[in-house]
């Protein structure tokens, strides 16, 4: 996963002519790669398994699917000798080049899926991840390029005679400019015409799939107090009508889904198939994010692969019966991915194997089979004071250069650790570092800093500060 894109809940409405009963293309193939959940391997954390480990661990949970961030070559050899199918992905940064050049593509292609197909059953090829998401003009570059692209590696593909092989982009709900109620589903101004056009026409040709980075949790979380949990973990017996419509939603999967289904239609392209490339719901993070829990992460889980694997086919209110391939996110907690602190806990397997919580892939578990959960107590935003200290353990030298960072910024944030300043004694990197932090954080968190200085800090509750040095403090 890449940084966030949060999906808006905008309120701007327009009118829809869109019918309620829109028919996936292809759905035999889709009912077969739909058939079992796909999970995303990601591998920012430095206390991972190793691939050879981690694959195992796949099998074990019994994943249909495996989702890679790039084309390891260690890890599709490992493949080849398992079950799994296998989607990889191009990298944001080889965009350019791949879609300037028909060459570039095939040296991408004979690199990184002639040594592995058939044996590794690659089933997706995506070019970048979340590209529309990013706006500096190198990234508007790189929009240029996506579709020529993906163009060019189905070109490549196919002169080499495989046809069994989708190419497509995973987007975030962001590309949309409206999407509640879902009948105002409308792509962003920016991109409509110049990108999602080319890009529906690329995928209708291809018979290929939209792919769709799609979290409940985020649009749940911007109003948790005015927002229904049980609505956005598949739980709740109140149902909402899309009054363009008279669609009725009991979920806010479904509400999310199919905005984007009326989007496409907007633009001509009413039957292309949904795939959701990641999906799932935090089981922790930093003070804040409220909702981020074990408990939740595991109802919501449970029940999207409940609902996903359904039989026959549940699809959303928009595409009744339709198949969904669905890769959830993630097989475990990453530890270097930057960002608050729902980015590092989307995790179903703790580094050592054992589950964060008991999940079942195939979907056919009685949910009271399941150990039981501690009690969540962050439902409901928290009301007080947080700090940013130091974590436990961390490298002195590594918090000397980010205590160096924090204080270099402004004058203002470190005056009270100068000699004979209040906060000067004791005089260790560690006292240092965790008022430097919090006095930065509380100074800065408004232009989006956070409690995080690459792994080194916290937020805690508990006031770090003594009778003589006051630390900085945020207040939630």
């Amino acid at each position: 996963m890449t940084p966030f894109a949060l999906f808006l809940f905008t309120l701007l409405a327009l009118s829809s002519s869109c019918c309620s009963a829109i028919g996936p293309q292809n759905n035999r193939t889709v009912l077969a790669l739909a058939s079992r959940i796909g999970i995303n391997y990601g591998k920012l954390g430095n206390n991972l398994p190793s691939p050879y480990q981690s694959i195992n661990l796949i099998k074990t949970i019994k994943a249909g699917h495996v989702k890679l961030y790039d084309a390891d070559p260690e890890t599709l050899k490992l493949l080849s000798t398992t079950n799994l199918y296998v989607t990889i992905m191009v990298p944001n940064n080889q965009i350019i080049s791949i879609g300037a050049d028909q060459a570039a593509a095939d040296n991408w292609v004979a690199t990184n899926v002639l040594p592995f197909h058939p044996q590794t059953r690659i089933r997706f090829v995506l070019v970048g991840n979340e590209v529309l998401s990013y706006s500096s003009d190198q990234d508007k570059q790189i929009w240029a390029n996506l579709v020529p692209a993906m163009r060019k590696v189905v070109n490549s593909l196919r002169a080499r005679g495989i046809h069994n092989i989708k190419v497509g982009t995973p987007l975030a709900m962001d590309a949309l400019r409206s999407s509640f109620p879902p009948s105002s589903g409308t792509f962003r101004e920016d991109i409509a015409v110049p990108m999602m056009l080319p890009l529906l026409k690329f995928l209708n040709g291809t018979n290929s799939f939209f792919f769709l980075d799609v979290y409940p949790y985020f649009p749940w979380s911007t109003d948790p107090v005015n927002n229904h949990l049980d609505f956005a973990l598949f739980e709740s017996n109140s149902t909402y009508t899309d009054p363009q419509t008279g669609l009725v939603y009991t979920n806010l999967l479904d509400q999310m889904l199919d905005s984007v289904i009326f989007a496409m239609t907007k633009l001509g392209y009413p039957n292309i198939s949904l795939a959701i490339s990641e999906t799932g719901w935090p089981n922790d993070g930093d003070i804040h994010e409220t909702g981020a829990n074990i408990v939740n992460a595991a109802t919501y889980n449970r029940n999207l692969i409940k609902k996903m694997t359904a039989n026959p086919p549940l699809g959303t209110p928009a595409r009744r019966g339709a198949p969904i391939p669905t890769f959830l996110f993630s097989l475990f907690n990453e530890n270097q991915k930057p960002g608050s602190g729902t980015e590092r806990h989307w995790g179903i397997l703790n580094p050592d194997g054992t589950p964060i919580y008991d999940i079942d892939f195939s979907g056919t578990r009685s949910f009271s089979g399941f150990d039981s959960l501690p009690k969540p107590s962050n439902n409901v935003p928290f009301k007080g004071n947080v700090w940013c200290v130091a974590v436990d353990g961390a490298d002195e030298a590594e918090l000397g250069q980010a205590l160096n960072f924090a204080c270099g910024r402004s004058n203002a944030t470190c005056a009270a650790l100068a000699p004979g300043g209040e906060c000067y004694a004791p005089v260790t990197v560690t006292w240092h570092a965790s008022y430097a932090f919090s006095s930065y954080w509380a100074q800065f968190r408004n232009q989006s800093s956070q409690c995080y200085f690459n792994g080194l800090a916290r937020e805690t509750t508990t006031n770090p500060g003594n009778e003589r040095c006051k630390f900085p403090s945020v207040t939630l």
